[in-house]
């Protein structure tokens, strides 16, 4: 609940520091007094526009703070703290405080931490629940009515948002396999042909560093053909250098045993023979090796060119050929496989598409039979409050199907026929400002048991009534605030007489500077203030007897 508000230069206002408690709250004085200053104030800690109007002539500066007290917070509320990085402890107070500037600047903050002004206004609907003559929001806002329906049957739309995410979550996956089919059947043309291309030439790995090192070889082999031709003739023959060799070894190996040297020569011999084997066989077989062939090397440089071609076609290496061929033969796979999948997903998304209108249904009945009891309800609320002529009704529609969602397939507005006869419209369409308020009343008493803002606030809520019917709206103001806190700006006698706490606003001027105060009102104090209002401006003893008739009523 609100606990304390403190306003700093607001128009009238300069220095103001009031506390409330729980139960029915008054606030009474003089036309002109300044009662809507206070609501102006309390509406720039809920968010509302800046209005530099409202800082005090003479000043630099206006500042109003809020304090409010929970046992726990309400869940919302604690969502969007935790999304601000703003903690608050179960039982520790919540201040929210705005400044304003003669230039229309403001800035906000949550305790002591500064948050914009739109986090203002989220909160809002958590702290206080105003209806005025001119609200458009809370009760009146037909967004908000299917919420109060779904409060007062004791609904919970967890299942039902659940189906609803997971038919949106079955039909998003269809979505995409649909998107991926068409577009891999918009290239399955372009991949036959790709893969018939690679097919043809079946690139192995490791191909191209194989062919590169084979054209190399047979490159050389060009290059040294006349040398090697030259050196072959050289070794083969009788009269070859290996040949002469031997037989220099041979005839040499008849006559060593004749002397030491000769033994040594021989052994030296044997040694060259050995050597220039071995260089002749190292010559045969690089003869062989580095071989030139026009035709081989033509095939060689033939087929790197083409390897390397595709793969500068399709953006990779020529080792990666081969996996890009596999990868294209499962895309083909892919589509002709892509109907047995589109089917199971197809179905899928069907019975989640079911099993969410089963559940709209089941909730959309019994919308309709909390409906027709909230109807009632009102309607017992209407004579008392001269409004016996008036009838409720809370209209429970189908929407079209692109507007359903997590909530349902409802829509749902509270509608009302102030006359016999005539058509239901919206509230705010028909009802005039007292009207307004006293319907407002008669829905929030058949919703009290459904909860809602922290605090609620009634702007002259008896405006144009008086007698049994304003004894009736403070009967149900003081009802209403039984578990909570209500505030009530009131100019009735039989309302400010239900008032568990009782502020007096007036103005007091000292021939230049003119100021708005309040005053929380003793038992005697309550009394004047009574008579005053069932008086005027001369307080009789009657209207005093008078007034002490309502206080002990009340």
């Amino acid at each position: 609940m609100l606990t304390r508000l403190s306003i700093r230069n607001i128009v009238l206002i300069e220095a103001l520091d009031l506390t409330f408690g729980r139960g029915l709250g008054v606030l009474t004085g003089e036309t002109g007094a300044g009662k809507s200053i206070l609501l102006d104030a309390l509406g720039l800690v809920l968010g509302n526009r800046a209005d530099s109007g409202l800082v005090r002539g003479g000043t630099d500066k206006a500042s109003v703070s809020a304090s409010f007290e929970f046992a726990a917070l309400p869940q919302g509320l604690a969502e969007r703290l935790d999304d601000a990085d703003i903690e608050v402890e179960d039982g520790e107070p919540l201040i929210v405080r705005r400044q304003l500037r003669p230039d229309g600047k403001s800035k906000a903050f949550v305790n002591d931490q500064p948050v914009s002004v739109g986090l203002l206004r989220e909160m809002a609907g958590f702290l206080v629940e105003l209806h005025g003559q001119h609200d458009d929001r809370g009760l009146v806002n037909p967004r908000g009515h299917r919420t109060l329906l779904d409060r007062f049957a004791s609904v919970d739309g967890a299942q039902l948002a659940a189906a609803w995410r997971a038919w949106r979550s079955a039909d998003e996956a269809l979505g995409e396999a649909r998107l991926a089919v068409e577009t891999a059947k918009a290239d399955q043309d372009l991949l036959l042909a790709h893969l018939a291309e690679l097919t043809a030439l079946e690139p192995q790995a490791g191909e191209e560093a194989r062919l590169a090192a084979a054209r190399t070889d047979m490159q050389k082999g060009e290059k040294l053909s006349g040398d090697l031709e030259e050196l072959r003739h050289l070794w083969e023959g009788s009269d070859s250098p290996l040949a002469s060799l031997r037989v220099a070894a041979r005839r040499l190996d008849r006559i060593a045993p004749e002397h030491p040297l000769l033994a040594e020569a021989l052994g030296a011999l044997d040694r060259a023979v050995i050597e220039a084997g071995e260089a002749e066989e190292k010559l045969q077989a690089a003869a062989e090796a580095l071989v030139h062939d026009p035709a081989a090397l033509d095939a060689a440089e033939t087929r790197l060119f083409e390897l390397r071609a595709l793969a500068r076609k399709h953006r990779c290496e020529v080792d990666e050929l081969p996996e890009l061929m596999r990868t294209m033969r499962g895309q083909l796979d892919s589509i002709e496989g892509s109907e047995a999948q589109l089917d199971a997903l197809e179905a899928a998304a069907k019975e989640a598409g079911q099993r969410y209108r089963a559940e709209a249904q089941a909730l959309h009945d019994r919308r309709v039979a909390a409906a027709l009891r909230l109807d009632e309800a009102v309607a017992r609320e209407l004579a008392p409050l001269k409004l016996d002529a008036a009838r409720f009704r809370t209209a429970v529609t189908p929407l079209p199907e692109d507007k359903w969602g997590a909530g349902g397939t409802d829509a749902v507005e509270f509608l009302i026929a102030t006359n016999p006869g005539a058509d239901f419209a919206a509230l705010t369409k028909i009802a005039s400002g007292g009207e307004l308020s006293r319907f407002i009343l008669a829905l929030k008493v058949a919703l009290a048991e459904q909860g809602g803002a922290a605090t609620v606030i009634f702007d002259e809520i008896d405006r144009g009534v008086g007698g049994a019917v304003a004894s009736a709206i403070g009967e149900r103001l003081a009802r209403l605030s039984a578990d909570g806190q209500l505030l009530a700006v009131t100019h009735s006698p039989q309302v400010a007489a239900r008032g568990r706490m009782h502020y007096m606003i007036a103005k007091s001027s000292d021939g230049t500077v003119t100021k708005t105060g309040v005053a929380l009102l003793d038992p005697a104090g309550r009394q004047e203030e009574i008579a005053r209002m069932l008086s005027g401006a001369e307080v009789t003893p009657e209207a005093r007897a008078q007034a002490d008739r309502l206080l002990e009523g009340a």
